[in-house]
C-alpha cells in the first residue's frame, strides 16, 4: 500500500532533494503527424460513406426527427414563425440541419446527412484519443473500429436527431484535451478544447459533462499541487505529478474552460438572437426549465441511467411491416459483443488507476464514468439509452486499453475487433432501415422480453 500514499508536504524546505525526476518523467511520443492525419482522413471518408449508404430509408420522419426537422425548417423562413419550435434544446445542430435543408432540398438526405458527417468525426474523435493513451497507430485505430462497430453511434449518426452532434464535438474536445493532458504546455490544446466544447454544448446541453470532467480533472491536479503532494515512488505513468503543467494560470485555466465555452456557446443564438441579452438570457432560462423539469408521463422507452450499460431496454426508432413476414426495423441498442465485454475491462481500468495509478486508465475512466454518472444528478425521470451514447463510446478505449495491457499478444486485439464486427453484422438488419429483415429474424434478435 505504501506505493500509492502520496506525501503531503507543507513547505519548500521539508521537500525531498531528489524530486527532480518527477518535473522530467517522459510519456512515450505520439506517432508522427503526417501519418496521423492522412489515417484520420482515410478513417473519416470511410466512416461517412459507410454511413451514407441507404440513409434516405425510411423517407419519413423517424422518431424524434419529427421535432427537429420542423424546427430546422423554421429556421429558413425570413421571418422566423412563433412560438419558436423546439425551444428546449440550443440551436447549433438544428442550424446545420436548416443549412443542409437548404443545400439539398427538404428531403430525408438532407435531414440526416449532417448527422452522418459529426457520426464520422466521432469515430476520428477516438482514434485520436487512442493515439494519445496509446502512442501506436494499431491500437488507435483498433478503437475507432470498436467505437464504430458498436452499433449505438451507427444508428444515431443516421438519424436527424441532436446527440450525433454533441458527441462528435465533444469527443474532438476530449481528445485535445488528452494530448494537451500530455504536455508541458497545453494551452493551446486546453483552448481548443475549451472552444469545442462550448459548440458541443449549443447542441445539446449533454455536451457540458465532459467539459466538467476536464475542469474537475485540472481543479484536483491543481489542487495536490498546492498541497505539495508527491507521491513516494514516482513513474512515469501516473496520472499526477507536481510539475505537470507548470506555465498553466489559473487565468488560461478561466480562459480555456470557461470563456472560450461560453463564447462559441452564445455564438450559435446570434443568427436567432442577433446580440440582444435579453432573449440570449431568456432563451437560457427557457432551455434550463425544459430540461430539469421532472417528467410526470412516462414513455414506452424510457429507461433509467443504471440499467444502460447493461442495454436492458433499447429504443425502437423505426418498425414497420413491408410484407407478410417481413419488417424494416431501426432498433437503437448497442452490439451486446462490445459493450457488455466493456464492464469487464472497466473494472480493470478502475482497478489500474487506483492501485497503479496509471494517467491512460485515469483519463478512461473520467471520461467513461463522468458523461455516463451525470445523467444521475439530473432530476429528469424521462431517459433513454441513447443519453448513454458518449459514455459508451468511449468505452471502446477501455477494450483497447485491457487487451494491449501487460504481455497479451498483439494479435488478441484484432481478433477481438473481428469478433465485434460479427456482432455488428448480426445485428445489422435491425439497425439500418434499408436492409430489412423476417419477423422470425427480428425475434430471435431480441433477447430478452424487455427488449420487446
Amino acid at each position: 500500500m505504501k506505493s500509492v500514499i502520496p506525501i503531503f508536504l507543507r513547505g519548500e524546505a521539508d521537500l525531498p532533494r531528489k524530486t527532480a525526476p518527477q518535473e522530467t518523467l517522459e510519456l512515450p511520443a505520439v506517432p508522427k503527424l503526417s501519418r496521423s492525419a492522412a489515417i484520420a482522413v482515410a478513417i473519416f471518408l470511410i466512416a461517412h460513406l459507410a454511413l451514407l449508404i441507404g440513409l434516405t430509408t425510411p423517407d419519413k420522419f423517424v422518431f424524434d426527427e419529427v421535432h427537429y426537422v420542423p424546427a430546422a425548417r423554421q429556421m429558413l423562413a425570413p421571418v422566423m414563425s412563433q412560438p419558436m419550435l423546439n425551444p428546449m434544446h440550443p440551436p447549433l445542430a438544428k442550424e446545420l440541419m436548416a443549412a443542409s435543408i437548404e443545400t439539398f432540398g427538404d428531403n430525408a438526405f438532407a435531414w440526416r446527412y449532417p448527422g452522418t458527417l459529426f457520426g464520422a468525426l466521432a469515430v476520428v474523435a477516438i482514434y485520436l484519443c487512442g493515439l494519445a493513451l496509446f502512442a501506436a497507430q494499431g491500437p488507435a485505430i483498433a478503437a475507432a473500429l470498436i467505437a464504430a462497430l458498436n452499433q449505438m453511434l451507427y444508428v444515431q449518426a443516421r438519424i436527424a436527431m441532436l446527440d450525433i452532434f454533441a458527441l462528435g464535438l465533444g469527443l474532438l474536445a476530449t481528445a485535445a484535451f488528452m494530448h494537451g493532458f500530455r504536455k508541458e504546455r497545453p494551452h493551446a490544446l486546453f483552448a481548443v478544447t475549451g472552444a469545442l466544447f462550448g459548440l458541443a454544448a449549443a447542441c445539446k446541453w449533454s455536451g457540458l459533462f465532459p467539459l466538467g470532467v476536464c475542469i474537475v480533472i485540472v481543479a484536483v491536479i491543481r489542487l495536490m499541487q498546492g498541497w505539495r503532494t508527491l507521491f513516494a515512488d514516482a513513474k512515469p505513468d501516473d496520472w499526477y505529478r507536481p510539475g505537470l503543467w507548470p506555465g498553466l494560470s489559473a487565468l488560461h485555466v478561466a480562459l480555456c474552460f470557461a470563456v472560450l465555452p461560453a463564447m462559441t456557446y452564445l455564438a450559435a443564438f446570434v443568427p436567432l438572437y442577433g446580440l440582444s441579452l435579453p432573449d440570449l438570457v431568456e432563451a437560457q432560462r427557457r432551455i434550463f426549465a425544459d430540461n430539469t423539469t421532472t417528467a410526470i408521463a412516462g414513455h414506452t422507452y424510457m429507461s433509467s441511467w443504471p440499467s444502460w450499460p447493461l442495454l436492458a431496454r433499447p429504443v425502437w426508432f423505426l418498425f414497420d411491416k413491408t410484407a407478410e413476414d417481413n419488417v424494416s426495423a431501426v432498433v437503437f441498442l448497442g452490439n451486446p459483443l462490445v459493450a457488455w465485454p466493456a464492464l469487464a475491462a472497466l473494472a480493470i481500468v478502475l482497478r489500474d488507476f487506483v492501485v497503479a495509478r496509471r494517467w491512460d486508465a485515469f483519463l478512461i475512466a473520467a471520461f467513461y464514468f463522468g458523461p455516463w454518472l451525470a445523467w444521475a444528478l439530473l432530476p429528469r425521470t424521462l431517459g433513454f439509452i441513447y443519453y448513454y451514447l458518449p459514455a459508451a463510446t468511449a468505452a471502446s478505449l477501455a477494450l483497447v486499453y485491457v487487451l494491449r495491457r501487460g504481455g497479451m499478444p498483439r494479435w488478441l486485439l484484432w481478433a477481438y475487433v473481428g469478433v465485434a464486427a460479427t456482432g455488428f453484422a448480426v445485428m445489422l438488419p435491425i439497425s439500418a432501415a434499408f436492409i430489412g429483415t423476417s419477423m422470425q429474424t427480428f425475434n430471435r434478435l431480441m433477447l430478452f422480453q424487455s427488449w420487446i
